[in-house]
């Protein structure tokens, strides 16, 4: 069944006349004719009954018509969304980001995209990092902003670093910890610890802090979230480890954790070899021209290094 056979049906549904319906659809008699006739053979029965006050629909026909009515609208509307399709400019791009990565460290990338691409429209998506990962290679997400410290990069995927920051110990202001300069692991042993299930290091930072003395630890709340994570440890009820910027409630302060550091180092993050809308590369262009936390993108910094290297 062709699209103009259906669209000669419903002119002649329409007309009641072989000839009106031909100038309907600026075609010959003829043309419309065979093209009823064709349409005719492939549905088994006559379609119309000619009679003195006009072309009228037989019982097949007044069966089929909604039917193709139906058809022909789809079609229709199918065809005005792919004309609009190619009129539009702007373009859609999804970024995941690590549900650890404060807001405010996104400002400088999503001021530069709006600047420079306004057309492009920038949808962000929050989940863990091992999540993101598995979007990335499953191909649902074409770029995501992630951490996995701890473990080799997986060679599948294509990591460009954006910036570093340290972990922190988070204790509530009036702590006995909150008077320190720096924190060992061997201060913590038998504090009250506040889990965050998103930690970057989670199951590596553990065994190192038994390493260095850190024993008798209480984990007395988990959560997912950093804000309940905070509101706990404001509330004097243990103490958390967690990047620098996520410090963020006034009644929480940060100490660094020293013998050993951590630190996470954040990447952009997209899978080899495979092709990508340009949004993405305008992505990435904006992620190495900006700013993270005060500092360049750590990737431009250590081009810049290697080629200006004797």
């Amino acid at each position: 069944m062709e699209m103009h056979q259906v669209r000669y049906f419903l002119a002649l549904c329409e007309e009641h006349n072989f000839t009106r319906a031909a100038q309907a659809c600026h075609v010959t008699q003829p043309s419309l004719t065979r093209a009823i006739h064709f349409l005719e053979q492939e549905l088994g029965g006559a379609l119309f009954h000619r009679e003195r006050t006009g072309t009228q629909l037989s019982e097949l026909g007044r069966t089929v018509r909604p039917y193709l009515e139906e058809v022909y609208a789809k079609a229709q509307a199918a065809q005005a969304e792919a004309r609009a399709f190619g009129r539009q400019r702007r373009t859609r791009l999804t970024l995941g980001v690590m549900c650890t990565i404060q807001p405010d460290a996104l400002i400088g990338l999503i001021g530069g995209l709006r600047r420079r691409h306004a057309d492009l429209e920038l949808d962000i998506v929050d989940a863990s990092a091992g999540t993101l990962e598995e979007r990335l290679l499953a191909g649902s997400l074409e770029v995501a902003l992630y951490c996995l410290p701890g473990r080799d990069p997986d060679p599948r995927l294509h990591p460009v670093a954006l910036f570093r920051e340290p972990m922190v110990i988070a204790v509530a202001a009036g702590h006995p910890l909150a008077a320190r300069d720096a924190i060992r692991p061997e201060d913590l042993s038998g504090q009250h610890y506040v889990h965050r299930l998103s930690c970057e290091f989670r199951g590596v930072a553990g065994p190192i802090w038994e390493a260095q003395g850190c024993t008798d630890c209480e984990t007395i709340y988990r959560s997912e979230r950093d804000d309940w994570i905070l509101a706990m440890i404001a509330a004097g009820l243990g103490f958390g480890f967690m990047p620098r910027s996520c410090v963020t409630h006034p009644g929480v302060v940060a100490r660094p954790l020293v013998d050993p550091e951590f630190w996470r180092e954040v990447n952009l993050v997209t899978v080899r070899g495979r092709p990508h809308a340009p949004a993405v590369g305008a992505l990435l262009r904006e992620a190495m021209r900006a700013e993270w936390f005060g500092a360049p993108a750590l990737a431009a910094e250590r081009e810049r290094a290697r080629t200006a290297a004797p």
